[in-house]
């Protein structure tokens, strides 16, 4: 028996909150498992800062990549007990390609650094090529394991993830408006954070799965818990992901970062504790080993450091990302815009460094989108509707109800500031006052929105 087809003596079952159960048969995918990379990725949450909204959101990028991959496994056991491939070229199911997707699934987020979305930012990383790196270089435990599937196995792999693998089955599996990615972490961040926004029929939507020529389609009979779906993940991004507190403290952390690349640049950080770990990425000169040696502990012992920084901007940005002191806002319109201006001004005369005080941040999501275009940096695939006939429909032609979705961003833009311009501290200066009440009555006056802190 080759490496590839080898199973372990026994099931090996992890027990999981959101799927019960999540069985591994393959030696590959313990041994991947087993790797230290895919092991980093205990230490690194799925939320980031959501956790500081919502207290149970601990759950890490471990966890989420081992429910893709068991909601894979049971697309793949499904697609082969019920549309396996007859002849060549008939759109079933050709269950060779299961250690593939399997593979992909499991690693497709292994190259998430720690606070993920806001350390690119700064550093201008792209967690998707770290992912294939990961898999294709020599120096990884990942690829080791990969290779002894076949020499072009880590590749093979990578390109699922890249989306150029010849497959569509196996990418859509991954990657797509409805995939087991998505459908994954729409009900794991639901769970964890105690709301039921993200819940839907996930073992409705499996059984209605249909394998096809081109990819993936979903039966007529399934449409009602497509649009369910659907619906949960515009719920999530409006209520969880777009969290106003959330971005406040992205802001934070974003600056935070920020401020101290800044010192280390200009030759003005603090000798008593250099951040050994991140002055590859200060220098602009890492490598993978680099990367792979950070995670959110990591950069919070370095925070925790730096309250005692003799900078006050950095040691106080450190204080208030972890206290949990975020940042005040309100939304703006392309028409209350200009008068971001003169707030700015406003919060400079009360003392506040606007570079790092202050932010605009705009949050939007197609919560639906039926025009598929290849040229798109990260095309999507539009929801196919099976007819009893095999024809097939796009979802928005025969659901009304994301009909109405489709094609409509949602989402709103925030100026973000120090919340003691609203409620100042005991210890501000009280020539601040005059400043402080003008600030408020600006933006009373002319409709910014302030939201609910959670």
């Amino acid at each position: 028996m080759s490496y590839a087809t080898a199973l372990l003596p026994h099931e090996k079952v992890l027990r999981d909150p959101v799927h019960n159960y999540i069985y591994v048969r393959h030696q590959v995918i313990l041994d991947l498992i087993n790797t230290r990379e895919f092991q980093r990725l205990r230490r690194i949450k799925q939320l980031g800062t959501a956790s500081l909204v919502f207290h149970g959101a601990e759950h890490n990028r471990f966890a989420h990549c081992l429910g893709v991959y068991e909601i894979t496994r049971q697309i793949c056991d499904n697609f082969q007990r019920n549309y396996p491939t007859t002849t060549p070229g008939d759109g079933g199911w050709d269950d060779r390609e299961r250690l593939t997707a399997l593979c992909a699934a499991l690693l497709h987020d292994i190259g998430h650094g720690p606070y993920s979305h806001t350390f690119e930012h700064i550093f201008h990383t792209d967690h998707e090529a770290i992912t294939a790196e990961i898999l294709t270089s020599p120096t990884t435990e990942v690829n080791q394991v990969l290779r002894k599937v076949s020499p072009t196995f880590p590749a093979e792999v990578a390109s699922v993830i890249q989306k150029t693998y010849p497959n569509p089955q196996v990418v859509q599996m991954i990657s797509s408006q409805i995939d087991a990615d998505r459908m994954d972490y729409l009900l794991r961040d639901a769970y964890y954070t105690g709301t039921q926004y993200g819940t839907f029929d996930l073992t409705r939507i499996l059984r209605v799965m249909r394998p096809y020529r081109g990819g993936i389609a979903f039966a007529m009979n399934g449409m009602h818990a497509v649009e369910d779906y659907v619906m949960s993940r515009f719920q999530m991004y409006q209520q969880i992901y777009f969290h106003p507190v959330s971005r406040a403290m992205e802001v934070i952390l974003d600056h935070l970062l920020a401020r101290a690349n800044y010192l280390y640049q200009s030759g003005q950080s603090d000798d008593s504790f250099v951040p050994h770990l991140l002055l590859p990425f200060f220098n602009h000169q890492f490598d993978l080993q680099d990367y792979l040696y950070l995670d959110d502990g990591v950069l919070t012992t370095y925070f925790t450091h730096w309250r005692q920084s003799p900078d006050d901007i950095l040691a106080d940005l450190a204080h208030r990302f972890l206290d949990r002191k975020p940042l005040k806002s309100v939304a703006y319109t392309p028409e209350t815009k200009p008068l971001i201006a003169p707030l700015r001004q406003l919060i400079a005369s009360a003392g506040f460094n606007t570079d790092y005080y202050t932010a605009t941040d705009n949050s939007y999501d197609l919560p639906y989108d039926d025009a598929y275009d290849p040229k798109v940096a990260h095309p999507l695939t539009q929801i196919e509707i099976q007819q009893p006939d095999g024809s097939l429909l796009e979802l928005s032609t025969v659901s009304d109800l994301v009909n109405a979705l489709r094609g409509k961003f949602s989402g709103d833009q925030r100026f973000f500031f120090p919340k003691e311009m609203l409620m100042p501290d005991q210890s501000a200066p009280e020539l601040f006052q005059p400043i402080y009440d003008d600030f408020s009555r600006y933006i009373q006056n002319n409709q910014l929105i302030q939201p609910k802190e959670n």
